[in-house]
């Protein structure tokens, strides 16, 4: 898993891009963007959870600091991390 304790500033905005139903589960650095791999479906807001759940565990941070700003349904969602 990809080390984003960098991105932990209070007030910042971290766009991903999700994919669901993967294989492995896992958070990555491609040329600039993020990536979140989850095994979840994306049913019911599970992938997204699961994206919010990694990305928080990738940062350092507790996951209900981190607030979904847009995407609930897309796969690339824009995060914002609290105080």
């Amino acid at each position: 898993m990809t080390d984003l304790s960098h991105l932990a500033r209070p007030g910042a905005t971290i766009t991903i891009r999700v994919t669901p139903n993967a294989r492995r589960p896992g958070v990555e650095l491609v040329e600039g963007q993020i990536r979140v791999a989850v095994t979840e479906t994306p049913e019911a807001g599970k992938a997204t959870e699961a994206a919010r759940a990694a990305l928080a565990k990738a940062m350092g941070v507790a996951k209900t600091r981190l607030t979904l700003v847009r995407g609930a349904t897309s796969r690339d969602k824009i995060f914002r991390l609290d105080d």
